[in-house]
């Protein structure tokens, strides 16, 4: 069942997420039409999912990076121009975290089952998807692993989404009705762009390179389960036209749309791995103290499946 929700909600539900974002970048940007973008990813992604995925993994490894820095600097940029606005802008989201205009307004759920859904999709933390990477690492412990994966949800959310919100929230274009893409880049322009639109071109390319990476590796996740679930390859192939088709389908559909899709699967996926996790926990607290343990004794940690006997038959994979 996991299995079946990781491929509609990753190969299908995402992708139309993140072809939407590049459609809606590059049509406010450069009057791109929405069409020919789509067109355009879904070429793209047909040609290296048929062939080339080495590729355009070894040159994500270089550029995702260096614009995810470059993005964290332009946010630095903006938040010291705005420097004495900060202590407005910091009221402001607190005012908003606890609620109290929401309260007002009752639309306390709204916002908070409106942050708990961007919030799984932004970092995917409780979804269950991010095991599907972390399997394939190679390290002397599970929980050297586990301790990246919150690495990564503090990086993403903390820093990238942090600076995403106070680039917006120092433009105050947030209350004039934008959304999506289109307001990080009006945001940016406002900003730094003195009649120029900079930012909608930085945000626009940067957008190409993350979404269309992660185009690449939400295709990556689907097709590993599938073959899970049965190595066939008239299906793979059947299934790798079917994310083209949603990868075009994605950049011409409505925003809301795109997002009420990927909610859903993306909904049903984080219930089924939460069970997962209860069932699970325990064993997961006990690999955490044998960590611990052997950190205290000046070790490396090393798992083995002899280490804790009563979890050696569900640790086949360790030596």
């Amino acid at each position: 069942t996991f299995a079946v929700l990781i491929i509609l909600t990753f190969g299908f539900a995402f992708n139309t997420v993140q072809s939407n974002t590049i459609a809606s970048a590059f049509e406010e940007c450069y009057a791109f039409p929405r069409q020919w973008m789509g067109i355009l990813l879904t070429a793209l992604t047909l040609v290296i999912v048929f062939g080339g995925i080495r590729s355009i993994s070894r040159f994500s490894e270089i550029v995702v990076p260096v614009m995810a820095v470059a993005y964290i600097v332009l946010a630095i940029v903006i938040i010291v121009i705005n420097i004495g606005r900060i202590p407005e802008i910091l009221c402001l989201i607190v005012e908003n975290a606890f609620g109290f205009h929401q309260a007002a307004g009752a639309t306390v759920g709204m916002a908070l089952s409106l942050g708990i859904k961007r919030g799984l999709f932004s970092n995917e933390a409780g979804e269950g998807s991010t095991p599907n990477a972390a399997a394939t690492a190679a390290v002397s412990h599970p929980v050297k692993q586990g301790l990246i994966q919150t690495l990564g949800v503090y990086t993403d959310t903390l820093i990238i989404c942090s600076a995403t919100a106070f680039i917006i929230l120092c433009s105050g274009l947030f209350i004039d009705g934008h959304d999506g893409i289109v307001l990080t880049q009006k945001a940016i322009d406002s900003q730094l762009g003195g009649g120029h639109r900079y930012g909608s071109v930085f945000v626009s390319i940067a957008i190409l390179f993350f979404a269309f990476t992660s185009i690449i590796a939400n295709y990556y996740y689907g097709e590993t389960n599938l073959r899970f679930i049965r190595d066939n390859a008239l299906l793979i192939r059947a299934y790798r036209l079917a994310v083209g088709t949603m990868v075009y389908l994605g950049a011409v559909m409505s925003l809301d749309l795109v997002w009420g899709f990927a909610d859903i699967t993306m909904a049903l996926m984080t219930l089924c791995n939460l069970a997962a996790i209860a069932l699970l926990g325990r064993q997961a607290i006990t690999l955490l103290h044998d960590y611990r343990r052997q950190l205290r004794q000046g070790h490396d940690p090393v798992y083995r499946s002899s280490t804790i006997p009563e979890i050696a038959d569900r640790t086949e994979c360790w030596p």
